[in-house]
Protein backbone atom coordinates (compact mmCIF):
# COMPACT_ATOMS: atom_id res chain seq x y z
CA UNK A 1 0.00 0.00 0.00
CA UNK A 2 1.28 3.43 -0.93
CA UNK A 3 2.03 5.93 1.79
CA UNK A 4 -0.02 9.11 2.03
CA UNK A 5 0.77 12.35 3.82
CA UNK A 6 -1.68 14.66 5.57
CA UNK A 7 -1.59 18.23 6.85
CA UNK A 8 -4.13 20.41 8.56
CA UNK A 9 -3.93 23.65 6.59
CA UNK A 10 -7.35 25.22 7.19
CA UNK A 11 -10.40 25.07 4.96
CA UNK A 12 -9.46 27.96 2.65
CA UNK A 13 -5.88 26.73 2.16
CA UNK A 14 -7.11 23.18 1.51
CA UNK A 15 -9.40 24.54 -1.20
CA UNK A 16 -6.58 26.60 -2.72
CA UNK A 17 -4.17 23.66 -2.78
CA UNK A 18 -6.75 21.31 -4.30
CA UNK A 19 -8.16 23.70 -6.91
CA UNK A 20 -5.71 26.53 -7.59
CA UNK A 21 -2.14 25.30 -7.11
CA UNK A 22 -0.17 24.50 -10.24
CA UNK A 23 -0.40 20.75 -9.51
CA UNK A 24 -4.21 20.80 -9.60
CA UNK A 25 -4.02 20.48 -13.40
CA UNK A 26 -2.34 17.09 -13.09
CA UNK A 27 -3.96 13.66 -12.82
CA UNK A 28 -5.55 13.05 -9.39
CA UNK A 29 -2.69 10.93 -8.08
CA UNK A 30 -0.31 13.90 -8.58
CA UNK A 31 -2.26 16.61 -6.75
CA UNK A 32 -3.30 17.43 -3.19
CA UNK A 33 -6.79 16.33 -2.21
CA UNK A 34 -9.03 18.34 0.09
CA UNK A 35 -10.35 15.65 2.45
CA UNK A 36 -12.49 18.05 4.50
CA UNK A 37 -12.31 19.95 7.78
CA UNK A 38 -9.20 21.84 6.65
CA UNK A 39 -7.11 18.74 5.92
CA UNK A 40 -5.28 17.85 2.73
CA UNK A 41 -3.83 14.53 1.69
CA UNK A 42 -1.02 13.84 -0.75
CA UNK A 43 0.00 10.52 -2.23
CA UNK A 44 3.70 9.82 -2.70
CA UNK A 45 3.26 10.85 -6.35
CA UNK A 46 1.54 14.09 -5.32
CA UNK A 47 4.35 14.77 -2.86
CA UNK A 48 6.88 14.31 -5.67
CA UNK A 49 4.96 16.64 -8.00
CA UNK A 50 4.70 19.29 -5.27
CA UNK A 51 8.45 19.09 -4.69
CA UNK A 52 8.87 20.42 -8.24
CA UNK A 53 7.10 23.69 -7.39
CA UNK A 54 9.15 26.80 -6.79
CA UNK A 55 9.44 28.00 -3.21
CA UNK A 56 7.21 31.00 -3.96
CA UNK A 57 4.33 28.81 -5.20
CA UNK A 58 1.45 27.60 -3.04
CA UNK A 59 1.91 23.90 -2.41
CA UNK A 60 5.71 23.93 -2.40
CA UNK A 61 7.31 21.26 -0.22
CA UNK A 62 10.34 21.61 2.03
CA UNK A 63 12.08 18.81 3.89
CA UNK A 64 14.74 20.12 6.24
CA UNK A 65 15.58 20.38 9.93
CA UNK A 66 12.04 21.69 10.54
CA UNK A 67 10.55 18.53 8.98
CA UNK A 68 8.43 17.81 5.94
CA UNK A 69 6.20 20.82 5.29
CA UNK A 70 3.84 22.21 2.67
CA UNK A 71 3.62 25.96 2.13
CA UNK A 72 0.73 28.30 1.40
CA UNK A 73 1.89 31.88 1.10
CA UNK A 74 4.25 32.54 4.03
CA UNK A 75 2.78 29.77 6.20
CA UNK A 76 4.17 26.24 6.49
CA UNK A 77 2.19 23.21 7.63
CA UNK A 78 3.65 19.93 8.84
CA UNK A 79 2.99 16.89 6.68
CA UNK A 80 2.75 13.59 8.50
CA UNK A 81 2.56 10.09 7.02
Amino acid sequence: MARTYRAQVGEENARVLATESRTHWLAPEYRPIDVGDGWIELSERALGASRELGEEEDGAITDDADGLRIWVGDDAYDLTP
